[in-house]
Protein backbone atom coordinates (compact mmCIF):
# COMPACT_ATOMS: atom_id res chain seq x y z
CA UNK A 1 0.00 0.00 0.00
CA UNK A 2 1.07 3.33 -1.01
CA UNK A 3 1.34 6.19 1.56
CA UNK A 4 0.58 9.87 -0.01
CA UNK A 5 0.16 13.05 1.68
CA UNK A 6 -1.14 16.65 0.22
CA UNK A 7 -0.28 19.48 0.76
CA UNK A 8 -2.97 21.75 -0.78
CA UNK A 9 -3.38 25.75 0.85
CA UNK A 10 -6.91 25.43 -0.24
CA UNK A 11 -9.38 23.18 2.03
CA UNK A 12 -11.64 22.81 -1.19
CA UNK A 13 -8.90 21.37 -3.37
CA UNK A 14 -7.22 19.02 -1.26
CA UNK A 15 -10.38 17.77 -0.39
CA UNK A 16 -11.60 16.81 -3.50
CA UNK A 17 -8.29 15.56 -4.56
CA UNK A 18 -8.79 12.92 -1.50
CA UNK A 19 -11.85 12.22 -2.90
CA UNK A 20 -10.74 11.03 -6.68
CA UNK A 21 -7.91 9.37 -4.87
CA UNK A 22 -10.44 7.15 -3.40
CA UNK A 23 -10.22 5.41 -6.64
CA UNK A 24 -6.96 3.90 -5.65
CA UNK A 25 -7.78 2.64 -2.16
CA UNK A 26 -6.64 -1.02 -3.13
CA UNK A 27 -2.95 0.27 -3.95
CA UNK A 28 -2.78 3.94 -2.46
CA UNK A 29 -3.55 5.57 1.10
CA UNK A 30 -3.86 9.55 1.75
CA UNK A 31 -2.41 9.40 5.31
CA UNK A 32 -2.34 13.24 5.90
CA UNK A 33 -3.72 16.36 4.42
CA UNK A 34 -1.83 19.53 4.79
CA UNK A 35 -3.69 23.01 4.36
CA UNK A 36 -0.43 25.11 5.90
CA UNK A 37 3.29 24.34 4.42
CA UNK A 38 4.84 24.92 8.07
CA UNK A 39 2.85 22.57 9.60
CA UNK A 40 3.67 20.13 6.77
CA UNK A 41 7.38 20.97 7.21
CA UNK A 42 7.64 19.48 11.08
CA UNK A 43 5.39 16.12 10.10
CA UNK A 44 6.25 14.89 7.20
CA UNK A 45 9.72 13.48 8.05
CA UNK A 46 8.06 10.97 10.65
CA UNK A 47 4.98 10.36 8.26
CA UNK A 48 7.18 8.59 5.64
CA UNK A 49 4.84 9.01 2.57
CA UNK A 50 5.76 7.30 -0.87
CA UNK A 51 4.45 10.23 -2.94
CA UNK A 52 3.43 14.05 -2.29
CA UNK A 53 0.50 15.72 -3.74
CA UNK A 54 2.23 19.05 -3.95
CA UNK A 55 0.10 21.95 -4.40
CA UNK A 56 2.85 24.91 -6.04
CA UNK A 57 0.89 28.02 -5.31
CA UNK A 58 0.42 28.62 -1.79
CA UNK A 59 0.75 32.27 0.04
CA UNK A 60 3.64 31.18 3.15
CA UNK A 61 5.80 29.47 0.44
CA UNK A 62 5.44 28.29 -2.56
CA UNK A 63 5.76 24.12 -3.29
CA UNK A 64 9.13 24.24 -4.75
CA UNK A 65 10.07 26.89 -1.69
CA UNK A 66 8.87 24.11 0.38
CA UNK A 67 11.20 21.26 -0.71
CA UNK A 68 14.03 23.64 -0.55
CA UNK A 69 13.14 24.13 3.09
CA UNK A 70 13.48 20.37 3.14
CA UNK A 71 16.47 19.90 2.00
CA UNK A 72 16.75 16.31 1.27
CA UNK A 73 13.32 14.14 1.30
CA UNK A 74 12.40 10.11 0.53
CA UNK A 75 9.45 10.69 -0.78
CA UNK A 76 7.98 10.93 -4.65
CA UNK A 77 6.53 14.81 -5.98
CA UNK A 78 3.26 14.82 -7.94
CA UNK A 79 2.81 18.67 -8.35
CA UNK A 80 -0.61 20.10 -8.92
CA UNK A 81 -1.44 23.85 -10.03
CA UNK A 82 -4.02 26.11 -10.92
CA UNK A 83 -2.25 27.78 -13.50
CA UNK A 84 -0.14 27.00 -17.09
CA UNK A 85 2.19 29.40 -16.37
CA UNK A 86 5.14 27.12 -15.58
CA UNK A 87 7.57 25.54 -17.69
CA UNK A 88 5.60 22.47 -17.28
CA UNK A 89 8.04 20.27 -19.31
CA UNK A 90 10.71 20.91 -16.98
CA UNK A 91 8.55 19.63 -14.10
CA UNK A 92 8.03 16.41 -15.33
CA UNK A 93 11.51 15.98 -15.74
CA UNK A 94 12.54 16.31 -12.33
CA UNK A 95 8.73 15.29 -10.33
CA UNK A 96 6.85 12.25 -11.14
CA UNK A 97 4.02 14.35 -13.23
CA UNK A 98 2.16 17.40 -12.29
CA UNK A 99 -1.47 18.13 -12.69
CA UNK A 100 -3.60 21.17 -13.76
CA UNK A 101 -6.59 21.94 -11.67
CA UNK A 102 -9.15 21.08 -11.84
CA UNK A 103 -7.42 17.63 -12.00
CA UNK A 104 -8.49 15.43 -14.79
CA UNK A 105 -9.20 11.62 -13.44
CA UNK A 106 -7.64 10.35 -17.05
CA UNK A 107 -4.90 12.69 -15.95
CA UNK A 108 -4.70 11.27 -12.07
CA UNK A 109 -4.52 7.64 -13.38
CA UNK A 110 -2.01 8.42 -15.35
CA UNK A 111 0.02 10.12 -12.69
CA UNK A 112 -0.58 7.46 -10.60
CA UNK A 113 0.44 4.78 -12.86
CA UNK A 114 4.22 6.87 -13.35
CA UNK A 115 4.17 7.21 -9.84
CA UNK A 116 4.03 3.03 -9.39
CA UNK A 117 6.63 2.89 -12.55
CA UNK A 118 8.85 5.14 -11.13
CA UNK A 119 9.01 3.18 -7.37
CA UNK A 120 9.29 -0.22 -9.14
CA UNK A 121 12.32 1.19 -10.75
CA UNK A 122 13.49 1.65 -6.85
CA UNK A 123 15.07 5.12 -7.75
CA UNK A 124 17.65 6.04 -4.80
CA UNK A 125 15.42 8.64 -2.90
CA UNK A 126 18.75 9.88 -1.23
CA UNK A 127 18.49 13.71 -3.44
CA UNK A 128 18.30 17.15 -2.72
CA UNK A 129 15.89 19.90 -4.12
CA UNK A 130 17.59 22.37 -5.65
CA UNK A 131 15.68 25.74 -6.70
CA UNK A 132 17.01 27.92 -9.60
CA UNK A 133 16.44 31.02 -11.65
CA UNK A 134 15.15 28.64 -14.43
CA UNK A 135 13.26 25.97 -12.10
CA UNK A 136 13.38 23.19 -9.46
CA UNK A 137 16.06 20.65 -9.63
CA UNK A 138 16.04 17.16 -8.15
CA UNK A 139 19.39 15.81 -7.51
CA UNK A 140 20.85 12.39 -6.16
CA UNK A 141 23.87 13.18 -3.56
CA UNK A 142 25.71 10.09 -4.94
CA UNK A 143 26.19 12.48 -8.34
CA UNK A 144 27.84 15.61 -6.47
CA UNK A 145 31.15 15.99 -6.61
CA UNK A 146 32.02 18.88 -4.70
CA UNK A 147 29.46 21.97 -3.31
CA UNK A 148 31.54 26.03 -3.89
CA UNK A 149 30.94 29.03 -2.36
CA UNK A 150 31.00 32.11 -4.09
CA UNK A 151 29.29 34.98 -1.92
CA UNK A 152 25.54 34.22 -0.99
CA UNK A 153 25.50 31.79 -4.38
CA UNK A 154 26.40 27.84 -3.90
CA UNK A 155 27.76 25.88 -7.17
CA UNK A 156 26.83 22.37 -7.57
CA UNK A 157 29.50 20.09 -9.73
CA UNK A 158 27.86 16.91 -10.83
CA UNK A 159 29.04 13.59 -11.90
CA UNK A 160 27.92 14.62 -15.20
CA UNK A 161 30.19 17.86 -15.58
CA UNK A 162 26.98 19.64 -15.48
CA UNK A 163 26.77 22.89 -12.43
CA UNK A 164 23.72 24.09 -11.00
CA UNK A 165 24.26 27.38 -9.12
CA UNK A 166 21.40 28.06 -6.09
CA UNK A 167 21.08 31.18 -4.52
CA UNK A 168 21.68 30.05 -0.61
CA UNK A 169 25.02 29.67 1.15
CA UNK A 170 27.26 26.86 1.78
CA UNK A 171 26.96 26.71 5.57
CA UNK A 172 22.81 25.97 4.62
CA UNK A 173 24.00 23.43 2.80
CA UNK A 174 26.66 21.64 5.39
CA UNK A 175 23.92 19.91 7.66
CA UNK A 176 21.45 18.79 4.74
CA UNK A 177 25.06 16.88 3.72
CA UNK A 178 26.10 15.98 6.86
CA UNK A 179 25.45 11.92 6.27
CA UNK A 180 29.59 10.79 6.36
CA UNK A 181 29.91 10.27 2.75
CA UNK A 182 30.19 14.67 2.91
CA UNK A 183 32.85 17.12 4.27
CA UNK A 184 33.11 21.21 4.19
CA UNK A 185 36.96 20.92 3.82
CA UNK A 186 37.15 24.74 3.93
CA UNK A 187 35.39 27.72 3.85
CA UNK A 188 34.18 27.71 0.46
CA UNK A 189 33.89 24.10 -0.38
CA UNK A 190 32.12 20.94 0.28
CA UNK A 191 33.06 17.65 -1.22
CA UNK A 192 31.62 14.41 -1.64
CA UNK A 193 34.37 12.10 -0.50
CA UNK A 194 33.35 8.83 -2.42
CA UNK A 195 34.79 11.04 -5.45
CA UNK A 196 38.31 11.64 -3.86
CA UNK A 197 41.04 10.20 -6.53
CA UNK A 198 43.30 11.39 -4.27
CA UNK A 199 45.28 13.33 -1.10
CA UNK A 200 48.41 14.76 -1.68
CA UNK A 201 49.87 16.26 1.48
CA UNK A 202 51.00 19.51 2.93
CA UNK A 203 50.27 22.15 5.18
CA UNK A 204 46.14 21.29 4.80
CA UNK A 205 46.62 18.59 1.54
CA UNK A 206 45.31 18.83 -1.88
CA UNK A 207 42.02 16.72 -2.71
CA UNK A 208 42.05 15.57 -6.77
CA UNK A 209 38.85 15.02 -7.22
CA UNK A 210 37.50 12.50 -9.78
CA UNK A 211 36.46 15.11 -12.05
CA UNK A 212 39.80 16.55 -12.65
CA UNK A 213 39.78 19.40 -9.98
CA UNK A 214 42.19 19.80 -6.94
CA UNK A 215 40.78 21.46 -3.90
CA UNK A 216 42.86 22.81 -1.35
CA UNK A 217 42.22 21.49 2.36
CA UNK A 218 42.10 23.73 5.09
CA UNK A 219 44.31 23.36 7.67
CA UNK A 220 41.76 22.59 10.27
CA UNK A 221 39.80 20.51 8.33
CA UNK A 222 43.05 18.29 7.95
CA UNK A 223 42.13 15.95 10.81
CA UNK A 224 38.63 15.14 10.13
CA UNK A 225 39.55 14.98 6.69
CA UNK A 226 42.39 11.74 7.04
CA UNK A 227 40.31 10.02 10.01
CA UNK A 228 37.18 9.92 7.33
CA UNK A 229 39.44 8.82 4.14
CA UNK A 230 41.05 6.47 6.52
CA UNK A 231 44.86 7.97 5.84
Amino acid sequence: MLKAVILDDEIRGSTLLARKLETFSDELQVIAIFNDPLKALTKIDELAPDVLFLDVEMPAFNGFQFLEKLGSFNFQVIFTTAYDTYTLEALRLSAVDYLVKPIDEDELHTAVFRLKKRLAAKLSPNRLALATAEGMYFVQKADIIRVEAMSNYSTFYLQDKSKIVVSKTLKEYESVLADGHFLRISRSVIVNLDHVCKYKKGNGGTLEMRDGSEIEVSPSRKADLLHLIGA
